[in-house]
């Protein structure tokens, strides 16, 4: 893929999680990981889907839609 760098959902996902004003320590405990783990998927520009879908329903926000708009944006080029 070219110019993946939009789809980095760990930077993606703590945005969201500093936004809603929640904690490293808050989401570590709610997925059952440590905090060193979390950093860990902040750092990850992938991450498996069903990841993916606990984090959004735990920070009630649909992930996956970075995917699909970077796909539309890709399809309409």
């Amino acid at each position: 893929m070219e110019n993946t760098e939009d789809l980095h959902i760990g930077k993606h996902i703590r945005q969201i999680l500093k936004a809603q004003g929640r904690t490293v320590t808050w989401l570590a405990g709610q997925l059952h990981y440590t905090r060193d783990n979390m950093y860990k998927i902040f750092g990850r520009q992938w991450i498996d889907t069903c990841t993916l879908l606990n984090i959004s329903e735990i920070l009630q926000v649909d992930l996956f839609l970075y995917y699909s708009e970077y796909l539309r944006k890709k399809s309409s080029k």
